[in-house]
């Protein structure tokens, strides 16, 4: 359903019970409840296009709702006459177009009809200014930022009368609009009490501030504003972070106008030390009666205190302070900054709000959950992004790491979904002096991906020393864990060229390793998900249908091949390939319009095939075949992680052996081709072989 609000439709739910009609508003989490011993008058009429519901309550004020079906009109109507005993009449609406008629005031509406019927109606709370001129009368309105179109002025043309008499029909119609209107008619009047020089955010600035009866009066050097004690809807008293300032927010709708800008706070700033005091001028009476003694008529104090405690009575709204929530600094504020404006963002116990430009509330209940998020590249602050159930985002950003776990927790404590992105536990963070956040996050995601991917290799896994190919230690000259000593280094022309022959013997190995093994190569990615090697596909199960072939594999299968070598017979299968490509290419397109055909009565007669193969086990036997492929891999990954270790312990004792100097050194292809010989020969043979390796390789160091 939707609610009418200040011109704009609200989305929301309506509720209507034995006692009561409740509204929900979806997107601002508001409530409207109308009692109902309160209503007056019910009408059943179109709204925005949709059949609603009008009603008038004893004070004058008008609700309507829309989105109902016709059909519902007589069950809404049994409702209304067996719950409240009230009639639900019919009230049509004017389409004649016509923009002559008459205007009636009906409590605080105002309602232009055309001949028996309605044209429209104001609710005159939405009147913002009321001018009058020779025989018109204009009335401005206060512009609602979620509505699509607002309605900014309309001018109402009223003819003289001779019969009128001494009452002039003008400022007849004008005062009766002021009489409901939201408009502050006052130019003078008795002043309750008034201060001087008060410091303000919002607007910016230093203004004189006086209180009457119905409204307040802020006077600054450029601009004044005049404003109802009824436009004000929430109040916040709140401490600054240096304990030695205040801040006093007016929470304002409709909002005050300062050209094209809109203030919907007012902020005020007062030092927690300055006092002031002040005599009201009202009378003791009036006190009683109108204020019921919740003012002094000689106020002293803080001068934060005597303003709040002012405008609490006389706007008739309770003063919010924070709550049981205490910052890593002991105060309730906490340092962040909201897109570039710094501030502070208070956890109250109902709420957020931050101060200031621009000053923002967020009701706990309109909270859908928050996230806290590492800021980038910084270890010493987070942000907290708020997701509301309008689909609005706030992010308050570069807060403390201290405010971490206090956040957390008192969020956690109103029952808030509170998410920490990156995958991370917000309860297991450790906030040290020390701590890296962006390391802890890559960290636990590196942790969750290992979970959730089988297919993965471990970090362990990975043994340079296990490598034949040595491709991590290129940089160096020579393989420090094959030398055997560090003392001796081969320099020049010496390392260059024993660099070569080992990189020739690594190739000249790896090629024998793979016609034996048939498997890629061990520069490339191995196990499971890596990245060299390719994805295979899963064989053809049995009883899987065989997938047609396409229109022109149809063709080259029927005809083309055999023409293309009856016209080519030297051709070779290269050839014949590219030929027949050609001649595809070439072909009428009438003349494909038959292996079209014939290519698409396949495919209809195979996905029939697959479908009923899919019904009769072929969707379980697929599973089957790729938890069976999942299992091999991991056997292969993991039997693959426990040779690696073998290889390079078994390098370490060779180069144990080969003692100590440069002279003793044994190069890898000599070895490998001692590995790859004979495994027949004893003991005394290998030794043999040894001494004449190290002989020859010292006469090549001689030369």
């Amino acid at each position: 359903m939707s609610c009418e609000l200040r011109g704009a439709m609200s989305q929301g739910h309506l509720k209507m019970t034995e006692e009561k009609i409740m509204f929900h508003h979806s997107k601002t989490g508001r409530k409207d409840t109308l009692v109902a011993g309160d209503i007056d008058i019910v009408n059943w009429q179109r709204i925005a296009g949709v059949w609603g519901i009008r009603i008038f309550t004893k004070d004058g004020q008008l609700h309507r709702f829309a989105g109902f079906k016709e059909a519902e009109r007589d069950r809404v109507a049994k409702h209304f006459s067996t719950s409240y005993n009230l009639e639900m009449l019919d009230r049509e609406l004017s389409v004649k177009g016509w923009n002559w008629g008459s205007a009636s005031f009906n409590g605080s509406v105002l309602n232009f009809e055309v001949g028996k019927h309605d044209a429209f109606e104001i609710p005159l709370p939405y009147v913002s200014a009321c001018a009058s001129a020779k025989n018109e009368v204009t009335l401005e309105f206060s512009a609602n930022d979620d509505a699509p179109v607002n309605l900014s002025e309309l001018r109402f043309h009223i003819p003289t009368q001779e019969l009128a008499g001494d009452e002039d029909p003008i400022e007849t119609f004008k005062e009766q609009v002021l009489a409901k209107a939201n408009i502050v008619t006052a130019t003078g009047g008795k002043v309750m009490a008034s201060f001087k020089e008060i410091s303000s955010l919002s607007p910016r600035g230093r203004y004189d501030i006086k209180f009457y009866p119905t409204f307040f009066h802020l006077h600054g050097k450029t601009f004044d504003y005049k404003i109802p004690v009824s436009t004000v809807i929430r109040l916040f008293l709140l401490p600054h972070k240096d304990q030695r300032q205040v801040f006093f927010c007016v929470n304002l709708d409709p909002p005050i106008k300062q050209g094209q800008t809109r203030y919907h706070y007012l902020v005020l700033t007062f030092l927690q030390d300055e006092e002031t005091e002040l005599e009201l001028d009202i009378e003791e009476d009036e006190l009683q009666e109108k204020y019921e003694g919740k003012l002094d008529k000689e106020m002293k104090g803080p001068t934060f205190e005597i303003m709040s405690k002012l405008m609490k009575v006389t706007c008739g709204r309770k003063v919010t302070v924070p709550g049981a929530f205490k910052g890593h600094s002991g105060t309730p504020a906490v340092s962040c900054s909201f897109k570039a404006a710094s501030g502070f963002v208070y956890p109250l116990e109902r709420g957020f709000i931050f101060v200031y430009k621009p000053p923002i509330f967020i009701k706990y209940e309109d909270v859908k959950h928050v996230n806290f998020a590492r800021s980038g590249g910084s270890n010493r602050s987070f942000d907290i992004e708020v997701h509301t159930r309008g689909d609005s985002t706030y992010i308050f950003s570069s807060i403390e790491k201290e405010e971490y776990h206090k956040m957390f927790d008192f969020l956690k404590g109103k029952k808030i979904k509170v998410n920490s992105t990156g995958k991370m536990d917000a309860s297991s963070i450790k906030l040290g002096g020390d701590i890296d956040h962006n390391l802890e996050k890559v960290k636990a995601d590196a942790e969750s991906d290992d979970d959730n991917s089988s297919m993965s290799s471990d970090d362990e896994d990975f043994n340079p020393d296990a490598l034949e190919a040595k491709d991590a230690k290129e940089e160096y000259d020579s393989d420090p864990s094959d030398t055997g000593s560090e003392s001796e280094p081969l320099t020049g022309s010496d390392s260059e060229t024993e660099r070569k022959r080992q990189e020739k013997a690594v190739k000249k190995t790896e090629k024998a390793e793979r016609k034996k093994t048939s498997k890629p190569s061990s520069s490339r990615s191995t196990g499971g998900g890596g990245g060299g090697s390719k994805k295979k596909k899963l064989t053809k199960l049995p009883g899987q249908p065989k997938k047609p072939m396409g229109a022109y594999f149809l063709w080259l299968q029927a005809e083309g091949r055999e023409k293309i070598k009856a016209d080519n017979p030297s051709f070779s299968v290269t050839e014949v390939g590219k030929k027949s490509g050609e001649l595809w290419r070439e072909m009428d397109e009438d003349d494909k319009k038959e292996w079209d055909g014939k290519a698409k009565a396949a495919k209809e007669a195979y996905d029939k095939e697959y479908k009923e193969w899919l019904d009769n086990g072929g969707a379980e036997a697929i599973k089957e075949a790729k938890k069976e492929k999942r299992r091999e891999a991991k056997g292969g990954a993991s039997s693959s992680a426990k040779k690696s270790p073998k290889k390079s312990s078994s390098t370490k004792a060779k180069s144990a052996t080969t003692g100590g100097s440069g002279a003793s050194f044994k190069s890898k292809e000599f070895i490998d081709e001692d590995s790859s010989s004979d495994g027949g020969k004893d003991k005394s043979s290998d030794k043999d072989g040894s001494d004449a390796d190290m002989k020859s390789d010292s006469g090549d160091a001689s030369d």
